[in-house]
């Protein structure tokens, strides 16, 4: 008879949460359409980038966390920072694995978790995070899977709440869900494989549905929110699929316009899985290729950047957006710098510096709180990436970079890598120098005299300026050894 009771006052709370839930999608709808001409969304009149507010916007970014919802001590002077250094766009992974981060599901006094009822901590700050970056016009694209929190890496999986082993809401034999994960690489765990074209697990889908559920009952109040179904993911594209369907079912249901993606592993960006996610703009509205910047001492800057044109003749017929929301840095100690200008100059819609560190064990040389760290895995938000998402900004206030495209075919007298080149041909050109050098552009679509100024992109400066005439060819010589760019443009 108790145990009747306990599941009937389940089932009622069960209800009574999704009365709730209805009422408080009520109230977003309402809010939503206000404001959704302002909405983030593919630019008019250039679909391969973004526009907010009705006006055409650059997306670049650094943070020194990928959950900085879940991370609230600095956050506010953290973005404040990130906007001072000319940034606007921050990763959020709905992540509870560094130390201080609570999960979404209310914690007992026994230790377990109840999957039916939510941790008010963990979804104040989500909210908050949402109204800060909101209110800073700071774009925020949210991974909704966290991939490798389910994972055996550094313990993950046996403390997860939806470990049958710590919640009391459902037994491993219930569930289908396993008390012990032994890989560290998440693709094959039972969790990601719940949707009805895989394993039907309908029970666990349930309360996945319930996350994401309570998840867009607060970001679909908000105009500036980007959807990533997972974190370079290696699961079958069904997951992605369902979750992206799902996603956009429940975001157009209270007539709001939402744009989704999911990121797959793959590093060459080229695999089958990528190619499911270019070939379905019905449903994938936008891609990410931030896997393209991933460590490898093989692939150069010029690799990177030929497999980014790929992509975008790939979708050319029905452009989107081409989203890097993590920029790995490397052993060299410069190479994410120069791995974001490239992913620019390439026509990449946005790109964002990763974190300086992968997680807590990984923090021998960082105290938690230092915001303006760097290493070999990413600059975050350090003073270097701050210098260099300035220099962007200046290099494309400069120009109209959203009616450009890349043009590596007016540079001659180039060697691999050695420069990169954006233009509207006749009207502005831009060049990049990686380490600096010289090659020949192509000016003859150009008439008259061109103003030419060179930026020093580490020291975030303008330098030298002069005239260029157009009608013909013109040598441009680096003034120096390392970043520089110079924008030509009418008088």
């Amino acid at each position: 008879m108790k145990t009747h009771m306990v599941r009937k006052n389940r089932r009622a709370l069960g209800i009574w949460q999704m009365v709730i839930f209805t009422l408080a999608m009520i109230s977003v709808g309402a809010l939503a359409r206000a404001d959704d001409a302002d909405r983030i969304r593919p630019y008019g009149e250039n679909p391969f980038y973004w526009q907010y507010k009705g006006q055409p916007v650059l997306l670049l970014g650094g943070s020194w966390q990928d959950n900085l919802f879940n991370h609230p001590n600095g956050l506010e002077e953290h973005l404040d920072l990130l906007t001072a250094s000319g940034g606007n766009y921050v990763r959020n992974t709905m992540s509870s694995r560094d130390a201080g981060n609570v999960y979404p599901f209310a914690k007992r006094s026994d230790g377990k978790y109840d999957l039916n009822q939510w941790d008010e901590e963990f979804w104040e700050r989500f909210d908050n995070f949402l109204k800060l970056t909101h209110q800073r016009d700071i774009i925020v694209q949210i991974e909704i899977w966290a991939t490798h929190d389910y994972s055996n890496a550094e313990n993950r999986w046996p403390i997860h709440p939806f470990n049958p082993a710590n919640n009391i809401t459902y037994t491993a034999g219930e569930s289908g869900l396993p008390t012990q994960f032994t890989l560290s690489e998440p693709s094959t765990h039972p969790f990601f494989h719940t949707v009805p074209e895989m394993n039907n697990n309908t029970l666990v889908l349930r309360y996945q549905q319930a996350f994401v559920d309570k998840l867009l009952s607060y970001s679909l109040a908000y105009p500036h929110v980007l959807y990533c179904m997972n974190n370079e993911t290696q699961v079958s594209n069904e997951w992605g699929d369902y979750w992206v369907d799902y996603v956009r079912e429940r975001a157009q249901a209270k007539g709001v316009e939402v744009h989704v993606t999911d990121m797959r592993w793959d590093i060459t960006i080229q695999e089958p899985d990528n190619i499911h996610i270019y070939d379905r703009p019905d449903r994938y509205t936008f891609v990410d290729i931030s896997q393209v910047s991933a460590h490898s001492a093989d692939r150069d800057d010029q690799w990177r950047y030929d497999r980014i044109l790929s992509v975008r003749k790939r979708i050319a017929k029905q452009p989107r957006p081409m989203n890097q929301t993590k920029i790995y840095n490397g052993t060299r100690g410069d190479a994410g710098l120069r791995k974001i200008c490239v992913s620019l100059f390439a026509g990449c819609a946005s790109a964002r510096f990763h974190r300086p560190l992968p997680s807590d064990w990984m923090r021998e040389s960082i105290k938690d709180g230092d915001f303006e760290a760097s290493s070999v895995w990413g600059f975050g938000l350090s003073p270097p990436a701050q210098t260099t998402i300035r220099s962007l900004r200046m290099l494309t206030d400069a120009m109209n970079i959203f009616v450009c495209e890349a043009r590596n075919d007016l540079l001659s007298d180039r060697s691999s890598n050695e420069a990169y080149c954006l233009a509207e041909p006749g009207k502005q050109y831009a060049v990049y120098f990686p380490d600096g050098g010289s090659v020949t552009l192509d000016l003859s679509a150009a008439e008259g005299d061109f103003q030419m100024r060179w930026l020093d992109i580490i020291a975030g400066e303008w330098g030298h300026e002069d005239t260029v005439a157009g009608g013909g060819d013109a040598t441009l010589t680096a003034p120096g050894d390392e970043d520089w760019a110079v924008v030509i443009s009418a008088e």
